[in-house]
């Protein structure tokens, strides 16, 4: 569980909280999303290592309303599973009023999913969802009802979400503390509930118990945690949120989120939490993790898009994008919004991205990275030249100017010249116009539980994208 040996990820960037289901040959992937709309992408794949997106499962304000979560709010810790025909989906939308957790089906991944099925007295967040032996639909979730947190479950009908039973107390975790991320399966002649638990910083890890019966009780593993890298100088650090496959041919893995750290102490992560992959190996009827060697191929994230159609990548906090922006000839037309844009995750530790942007008369946009609305660094088009603008804790400063814009914008992840993780640079016209240190759009400074994205922001009027590019430097 230690060494220094590369390990990537199968999903980077901001993807976290991977839940995964296996039908015949086919695997299919859910992330947490937080206040970005659409949310909860779902992904596809035949080995667990190559995974292709294949939509975004709450599309809907009758599934997530936009706008209403705040930074790092929203959709929570997604479970995919697969039951009887249907694929479901169950997730926690933090910060609504409703709270609770939300249940939805679709006869495809890839959607039309249904409207939310909710369930208010099941409050908490991190929902599992598994069918025992006799059909029996439970919902384990993390919980502070009692005190600290802890795994609660409760019995649910799914097509209509009448808790059918009171909620009750199923494990308390181990001493790591912050218990959570349930996820419930059977092996053999045991049901596991696999946990996260130390928090989703650096003291990360999974833990596991078992029981012969789904209700419990559970007795936990034997030494804890059974996986993680903490007190260690793995370059992938956090690992939690563990949820496991078994291979149509009898062998287990399991998916979990992790982040790459770099800089000098305490070390920066700004891709946000991320996807790996993790090989499963069962000894006395125990789990045992190893990181997977697999590698994902070469520039598989790369980005080039002229936006003949909109791809599921683009995510908007505050506005669904179809309501400020459409698909014309020649690019996206893209409509202030009061702070909506146009972004994708950004997926390598060093990138290049170039925005190519046509403002009609007396608009206003921003071609930038967004770490959330209080932390951002960008170009500012307005009144025929470029300003880079960086967004700190809330406040502006201008970098640097050039009083003609010709259409190109150019903003790169490169190597660090301080500490950080890493610099950016940004550029247009082919004129350097400033430069920050990476750390200040990391999650240690900014905090939150998101990662970068980029795109475009129309702070006033309308503007043609022509094309976004972001390639792995």
């Amino acid at each position: 569980m230690s060494g220094t040996a590369e390990v990537v990820p199968v999903v980077p960037g901001f993807h976290p909280d991977p839940s995964v289901c296996r039908v015949g040959e086919d695997y299919y992937l859910a992330n947490s999303s937080f206040e970005y709309v659409p949310a909860v992408p779902i992904w596809h794949s035949r080995d667990l290592v190559r995974w292709t997106q294949i939509g975004n499962a709450l599309v809907r304000d009758t599934q997530f309303p936009a706008g209403r979560a705040r930074d790092s709010g929203g959709i929570y810790a997604p479970t995919l599973r697969h039951h009887d025909g249907w694929f479901w989906l169950i997730t926690s939308d933090v910060g609504d009023a409703h709270g609770g957790q939300r249940l939805f089906r679709a006869a495809d991944a890839a959607g039309p999913w249904s409207d939310a099925i909710e369930l208010p007295e099941l409050r908490g967040i991190d929902p599992d969802l598994c069918w025992t032996d006799d059909g029996e639909c439970l919902v384990s979730y993390c919980s502070w009802s009692s005190g600290p947190s802890a795994i609660w479950q409760a019995a649910i009908d799914p097509e209509t979400g009448r808790v059918l039973e009171e909620p009750r107390l199923l494990w308390t975790g181990t001493d790591l503390g912050h218990t959570e991320g349930p996820h419930l399966l059977r092996h053999g002649d045991w049901w596991y509930l696999v946990a996260a638990e130390g928090g989703t910083e650096r003291g990360h890890g999974v833990s596991v118990a078992r029981s012969r019966d789904p209700r419990g009780p559970f007795e936990a593993a034997p030494s804890t945690p059974v996986y993680s890298h903490r007190s260690t100088e793995h370059r992938v650090q956090n690992i939690g949120h563990a949820d496991l496959v078994e291979r149509p041919d009898g062998t287990w893995a399991a998916v979990h989120l992790g982040v790459r750290p770099r800089g000098m102490t305490p070390s920066f992560h700004v891709n946000g939490r991320e996807t790996f992959l993790a090989e499963v190996d069962w000894v006395d009827d125990w789990p045992v993790f190893r990181p997977s060697e697999a590698v994902p191929p070469e520039r598989a994230w790369d980005v080039d898009d002229a936006f003949d159609r909109l791809h599921p990548r683009w995510i908007s906090p505050r506005a669904r994008i179809e309501t400020f922006a459409n698909t014309v000839p020649g690019g996206l037309e893209v409509a202030a919004a009061d702070g909506a844009g146009v972004y994708a995750r950004l997926q390598a530790m060093h990138w290049g991205s170039v925005f190519e942007l046509d403002p009609r008369r007396d608009a206003v946009v921003h071609a930038e990275v967004r770490f959330d609305d209080r932390n951002r660094v960008g170009v500012r088009i307005a009144d025929g030249g470029a300003t880079a603008v960086w967004t700190v804790g809330g406040r502006v400063v201008e970098l640097g100017h050039v009083d003609a814009f010709d259409g190109r914008v150019e903003i790169a992840s490169v190597p660090a010249s301080a500490m950080g993780p890493d610099d950016l640079v940004l550029s247009a016209g082919g004129r350097a116009l400033g430069t920050i240190d990476g750390r200040y759009l990391s999650t240690e400074v900014a905090t939150g539980f998101t990662g970068r994205v980029a795109g475009v922001r129309v702070e006033r009027g309308i503007a043609l994208v022509r094309r976004i590019s972001i390639s792995e430097a």
